[in-house]
């Protein structure tokens, strides 16, 4: 008994959380932990009341929430019991990332699917803003039985993460250096870039300039930039990074390179409109992979970690718990853009 209250007491320092919602996670906690199992009886009413000093009311009605959700059973004249052992059943899962963009939206969707149906699923948002990135932790810690989370690059960011438990975190997408021993299903970026560079030294040669759009103080990984100056370096290209693609500055020679999918379509529009050919007159390299690379313009050479695959891995581990640190392969996907 002494265990179950102190799985509720691990949570008064939580302040979003109501008493109610205390109770309910503290005991669905106390399952998944194993302080109990299924056929244990739980503390009583009175043992609560006198323990924890909540309202009767309050936890006659976390009682009722959690026998309606079939994690635990009443019994008349002997109190109530663990129902299931199986609490992912009516598991809660919070997944904050950066955005919704195509490829997230592919990652979010067979998440959703590998989880199934009896998973209650909460999308989040940061957009690379860390005060948001910690004001949204700050509200969902204590009221999710699962964070899948897509960690902001920052100094402060293990220190926002610790507010969790560790062993209920699954760091999706970056993976960051942190003190704690983190589940992850990532993608790596420094090596890979470089490893697709190389692959396209030659193709990339035919052209006179190499050209990348690298916004500074943005969610686009550092270390993509810095592979791009170490292949310009090592295979001697020329090359020019820039922060952002001007709309009509497109010249003939060059090979262009962007992260982000709209200055990909306004330079293909750009190039269609100044009738350059491309895989010839002009060339393009794009980030992250989607269906639609695959077939405008004969499709566009992207090198990309599978997003798919990532939040099919992400499903498997909310819902087995298996210790999983991951990276994900990133792929070259060569086609006629250049």
């Amino acid at each position: 008994m002494k265990q179950i209250i102190q799985q509720i007491k691990n949570l008064e320092s939580i302040n979003s959380l109501s008493k109610h919602e205390q109770l309910v996670q503290g005991i669905i906690n106390a399952i998944d932990e194993k302080v109990v199992v299924k056929g244990d009886l739980l503390p009583s009413v009175n043992t609560f009341i006198s323990e924890l000093g909540f309202a009767r009311e309050t936890i006659a009605k976390a009682y009722k929430e959690l026998v309606h959700r079939g994690i635990i059973e009443s019994k008349n004249r002997l109190g109530y019991f663990v129902a299931t052992n199986d609490v992912k059943q009516e598991l809660k899962v919070a997944l904050l990332i950066f955005a919704f963009d195509i490829f997230q939206e592919m990652f979010y969707e067979n998440f959703r699917k590998g989880l199934g149906k009896n998973v209650q699923l909460d999308i989040f948002f940061h957009h690379n803003n860390f005060d948001t990135f910690e004001n949204i932790v700050q509200s969902i810690k204590g009221k999710y039985g699962m964070f899948v989370i897509a960690p902001i690059p920052n100094k402060k960011t293990p220190a926002v993460l610790k507010q969790l438990p560790t062993n209920r975190v699954l760091l999706v997408d970056r993976f960051i250096e942190t003190d704690e021993d983190y589940n992850y299903v990532a993608q790596e970026f420094g090596d890979s870039s470089y490893n697709a560079f190389v692959q396209l030294k030659d193709k990339i040669k035919k052209y006179d300039e190499l050209v990348f759009f690298f916004k500074p103080s943005s969610a686009e990984p550092n270390e993509i930039l810095n592979s791009f100056k170490r292949f310009m370096k090592d295979y001697d290209i020329k090359g020019v990074i820039k922060e952002e693609y001007t709309a009509g500055s497109l010249e003939k020679g060059k090979v262009y390179f962007t992260i982000h999918n709209l200055e990909l379509w306004e330079m293909l529009k750009d190039s269609k409109i100044k009738g350059l050919k491309i895989g010839k007159d002009i060339g393009f390299i794009s980030h992250n992979d989607d269906i639609v690379k695959e077939i405008i313009f004969d499709g566009v050479t992207t090198f990309s970690t599978d997003f798919s695959e990532m939040g099919r891995r992400a499903a498997e581990f909310v819902l087995n718990r298996k210790k999983t640190q991951e990276i994900i392969p990133t792929v070259l996907i060569d086609r006629n853009s250049l």
